[in-house]
């Protein structure tokens, strides 16, 4: 997604399709309310404000990396860097001590080897598809054909990745390193802010070395109708991750319940996925209702939030015709997606985002193995009838 453009103009809100994707948020958490209570209401809220706020301030991981590559424009990445510096003074503490007397689970994973192919695949498709996880269900609501493909596949491409998992999973790794758990509270915080520092510090003098000027953009900005400007972005993203962790225990992710909708299709369909090791760990929750399931419903929330912040915006406009060689593209960029978020534990939000901002270092990992990745991607993209940019 275009996360650094400058702020533009909004054109005339859609009004009618806004009230429908607020009636839709309504009945959704409704559903999540009725099946599961208040929490799960309040997460599907969560979910509706992160698409509102990811489709206004569009910010995306995709574009940010690939611009930031390809012409050096490090605007993105600093606002994500912005993002995890606010995300972590507020996860640390609570990973370590919980929140109000309640426990919560940071986003901790091995890291090793699956990591790092899983993220390094994903780097790559998320180029292809012009959307990381979170991108493409923010462009989904916002009316993006190409993403319903990319959507489908990525369902795939999650189910196949879950039923090779175990066998990346037991490739050669260092555990779970945590950094609040082995340093404590306060030397943790310090390392992980100065990285981040020092990482937009970088961004700046790549900026310099490939000589990007940004264009100036109005400095006005629209609550309701947007856009946002990627700070508030970051700001918004970083609280309601926090929102998150406090209303689930755990923070937030997304590509894990693709895993599970493809594994509940092909059950239906009479395969005996509930047998594979992966979905044996679910155990009975395997059967649980689609609204108890908290990141069916944060996705859905999402698109719905993307859907009425565009509205808002008056940008909703679903059509758009792809041709066979698009098509194609999207296919393949949802089974890698798909396939690299099941090997590295997750994806830009769940690994990544999360997993950086609980203090554990496959989040980091992940970071770097993506970007290399997206460094592949952004070269394969023209073979996809995608620009370079």
């Amino acid at each position: 997604m275009a996360a650094t453009l400058p702020l533009t103009a909004t054109a005339a809100p859609q009004t009618r399709t806004a009230l429908l994707g607020a009636l839709a948020a309504a009945l959704l958490a409704w559903g999540a309310y009725v099946t599961a209570g208040w929490r799960q209401a309040a997460l599907a809220l969560v979910g509706v404000l992160l698409g509102f706020v990811l489709k206004h301030a569009d910010f995306g991981f995709t574009s940010a990396w690939r611009r930031l590559l390809v012409l050096g424009d490090g605007r993105g990445l600093r606002a994500q860097m912005l993002m995890l510096a606010v995300a972590s003074v507020l996860f640390f503490p609570a990973v370590l001590y919980g929140i109000g007397g309640e426990r919560v689970y940071g986003a901790h994973a091995p890291v090793g080897t699956s990591v790092l192919v899983g993220a390094f695949v994903f780097g790559i498709g998320m180029q292809l598809a012009n959307g990381c996880a979170s991108g493409c269900l923010f462009a989904l609501g916002g009316g993006s054909t190409r993403m319903v493909v990319v959507l489908v596949f990525f369902v795939a491409g999650s189910v196949l990745g879950a039923a090779h998992a175990p066998w990346w999973w037991s490739l050669p790794h260092l555990g779970v390193i945590s950094l609040p758990h082995r340093l404590g509270l306060w030397p943790a915080l310090a390392l992980q802010l100065a990285v981040l520092g020092a990482i937009a510090l970088a961004s700046l003098w790549w900026e310099r070395r490939k000589g990007f000027v940004p264009e100036p953009g109005p400095r006005a900005w629209r609550t309701l109708r947007g856009p946002w400007p990627l700070w508030a972005g970051a700001l918004a993203l970083a609280f309601l991750n926090f929102a998150t962790l406090w209303l689930a225990h755990r923070p937030w992710g997304i590509t894990g319940a693709f895993a599970l909708w493809g594994a509940w299709v092909l059950d239906a369909l009479g395969v005996a996925v509930r047998e594979w090791p992966y979905f044996r760990a679910y155990g009975p929750a395997f059967d649980m209702p689609f609204f108890a399931d908290v990141t069916s419903v944060m996705n859905v929330g999402i698109v719905v939030g993307a859907l009425v912040a565009a509205a808002l915006a008056g940008t909703f406009r679903p059509l758009q015709r792809l041709s066979l060689r698009e098509l194609l593209a999207a296919a393949l960029a949802g089974i890698l997606l798909g396939y690299g978020a099941r090997l590295a534990f997750g994806c830009n939000i769940g690994a990544f985002f999360s997993g950086a901002a609980s203090g554990s270092l496959h989040g980091w990992l992940w970071m770097v193995a993506a970007l290399a990745g997206s460094w592949v991607g952004t070269r394969l993209r023209p073979l996809c009838g995608l620009s370079r940019v």
